[in-house]
């Protein structure tokens, strides 16, 4: 008993020696690790944890720096401009030693947002197979910051992430939009470029803002501060756990195509339907539900090469797809594009059978539109599209609506945005717009405080803030019409005109009308890399498509002058600009004609209106008629300009 005793002391003594030797050792943020890339050219703090008054040393490039832990534990270190370039290594030392190796001195960006930004190169990679092969470049970086939220305090640190260097292995989880633009400006600037991707796909901007900020805003304050509460968390998230595990249970007891072996049995007496399309436009369904789909294809011989690709497109909500009775691939939701690679060997020469399990949970289901279908062996490709054969596993009712925590004001903002406030950066990519789009008008509050609140944040009055507007989206349309995201977009437009030191990147032409995650993430970032070297290095260039700089009537008409026509129109698709529509009291709107008067100046007019109010161009969630652009091939941006007396 005595030797016992003596174990568990020695045992406890150990474990208070580790403990407080782990308080009292140096801990560097996340952020600063290897492979870091840090701003050149300006003053830069390196910073983070160790024992109370404890010194702390730093060695780099031959000096030596130091400094005294509060009585919190946190030091910092200020150290001078560096000019790009590297590498170099850190070592800090105090009661251990914490060595930073490979760090380069270029210019760092941030990008955050929703899902635009957070889209990798591995999602958009069937159109960039060359990019990404050739891809390895040690001096572009990105650091993916972890998705988090937190409503109790901004933290200081992050949970974990690291510094990536530009390869095809790494590139895989690089914001695509991140990466376009990071080779744009090492192109032009020749210098490291480090990319943070803070983004969350679906968030709101609230989400993204400080407490501070949501003062002004009393009612999401309000709702930021009743998310503080652990236990109200925890209620959320085992209620939305309960609510999918039940109604996934009951569609597994409902299901006959789990029953009875559906992926397997004979479908000589299922159903025949088209494919794409969707359950209710089919007559299929009419409801949540499953259905399973097949269709049978005949290869001539067994392939050569190991692997093959079944491609879906994209489907509503979620699937399992077989080949052979085999299966090669699901995903739990719409938005992914289906890219199914597989172990050629389960094809065989002869008759072969695809089989889809389709589930949904609620609302629109089926096979996207206007995607690609097709099953690749060796170098060939078949088209899957056609005639299908299916039959209903289970009809459900709709899963109850879950709530989304992550998504309430503030806690993004918290977790993944605080903790990067003392690392110095070049400028901020904010793409995000689409989960706000049916609130423009609180939206045009919202985004000049988040602007303000960042520059405030990171001490840095002239942040430069790079936006993204919203793409082209939803069925193409041409004529007078309302639109949310039209709104949303020149809510973005005059938030870049009136706030200092803003760009635009517009992507009104390289949408998707049936995805609100157009793949031609290239496009985006080449606009952005523009609007920098503009806004950013001063060069003199065309960054952005036309603009209206001025307008005024003149005999019922409406004359306006545009910007960046440097080298003159050039319209898409047709030989004089259309897109148009005008009122009068700014609430019915007529088609107008388009006139090309000089280098730069457009008449826009309807007989039929004598006192022009408003001008709109490119109004609608996917206009169809917006052709205007300059020889630049850059297109000019959607707007709304209210005529009032002192245009004139």
């Amino acid at each position: 008993m005595k030797i016992l005793d003596y174990k568990k002391r020695i045992l406890l003594v150990l474990f208070l020696t580790s403990v407080g030797t782990t308080f009292a050792q140096i801990k560097l943020p996340q952020l600063i690790s290897d492979n870091v890339i840090l701003q050149r050219d300006t003053d830069l703090k390196v910073w983070g944890w160790a024992d109370n008054d404890e010194k702390v040393t730093l060695n780099f490039n031959g000096k030596e720096f130091t400094t005294t832990a509060n009585e919190e534990g946190k030091w910092e270190i200020d150290l001078p401009a560096q000019k790009a370039g590297g590498p170099y290594k850190m070592t800090f030392s105090a009661s251990n030693k914490v060595e930073v190796n490979n760090i380069l001195f270029g210019d760092v960006y941030l990008g955050s947002g929703q899902s635009n930004m957070e889209t990798t190169m591995e999602r958009v990679s069937p159109l960039y197979p060359e990019v990404i092969a050739n891809s390895e470049n040690e001096e572009i970086r990105q650091f993916l910051v972890p998705d988090e939220y937190n409503f109790k305090n901004p933290a200081e640190d992050l949970s974990g992430g690291s510094w990536r260097s530009a390869n095809p292995e790494n590139l895989k989880e690089f914001s695509a939009v991140g990466y376009f633009f990071a080779t744009e400006i090492y192109k032009n600037e020749k210098v490291p470029v480090g990319f943070i991707n803070s983004a969350v796909g679906g968030s709101p901007i609230n989400a993204w803002l400080d407490a501070e900020s949501l003062k002004n805003f009393p009612e999401m304050y309000k709702e930021h501060q009743k998310y503080q509460n652990d236990s109200l968390i925890n209620a959320i998230e085992e209620e939305n756990s309960q609510i999918s595990t039940k109604w996934n249970e009951l569609l597994s007891k409902k299901d006959k195509g789990l029953t009875e072996d559906y992926v397997n049995a004979s479908f000589d007496d299922w159903e025949t339907t088209q494919i794409p399309g969707y359950w209710k436009e089919a007559n299929i369904l009419d409801s949540a539900g499953v259905v399973w789909y097949k269709k049978e294809i005949t290869l001539s011989e067994k392939p050569e090469k190991t692997t093959a690709e079944l491609n879906l497109g994209v489907l509503i909500d979620s699937d399992k797809a077989y080949v052979n009775g085999t299966l090669v691939g699901t995903t739990g939701y719409q938005y992914p594009p289906r890219r199914y690679k597989f172990n050629s060997n389960i094809l065989k020469e002869g008759e072969n059978i695809i089989t889809v399990r389709l589930v949904n949970n609620g609302g629109t289901a089926g096979f996207v539109d206007d995607k690609t279908y097709f099953i690749e062996v060796d170098s060939d490709s078949i088209d899957l599209k056609g005639k299908w054969k299916y039959k209903i596993g289970a009809t459900m009712p709709n899963m109850k609506p879950q709530r989304s925590v992550r998504f309430k004001p503030g806690g993004l903002h918290n977790a993944m945005i605080a903790p990067l406030y003392n690392t110095k950066i070049k400028g901020v990519l904010w793409y995000q717009g689409e989960s706000d789009a049916g609130n423009p008008e609180m939206y045009s509050k919202l985004l000049p405080q988040l602007i303000t609140s960042w520059r405030g944040l990171w001490k840095k009055p002239d942040l430069p803030f790079l936006l993204v507007q919203l793409p082209n989206f939803m069925e193409e349309t041409t004529g007078p019409q309302e639109s949310n995201w039209a709104e949303m977009r020149e809510v973005q437009r005059t938030t870049g005109l009136n706030i200092p030191n803003t760009g635009m990147a517009v992507t009104i032409d390289i949408g998707e009308w049936n995805d609100i995650h157009p793949l031609n993430k290239k496009d985006v970032g080449k606009r952005l890399a523009l609007q920098a070297r503009e806004l950013i290095y001063g060069e003199n260039l065309v960054s952005s498509g036309p603009s209206p700089s001025n307008w005024k009537i003149d005999n019922g008409a409406v004359m306006i002058d545009f910007d960046n026509l440097k080298s003159g129109w050039k319209f898409k698709d047709g030989n004089k600009p259309t897109g148009f529509t005008i009122s009068e009291d700014g609430k019915t709107f007529y088609d107008a004609k388009a006139q090309v008067l000089d280098y730069n100046t457009l008449k826009i007019y309807n007989h039929e209106i004598k006192n022009p109010g408003v001008v709109r161009y490119a109004w609608a969630n996917n206009p169809a008629d917006a052709n205007l652009y300059n020889k630049e091939d850059l297109p000019a941006g959607p707007f709304e300009l209210k005529i009032t007396k002192e245009n004139n």
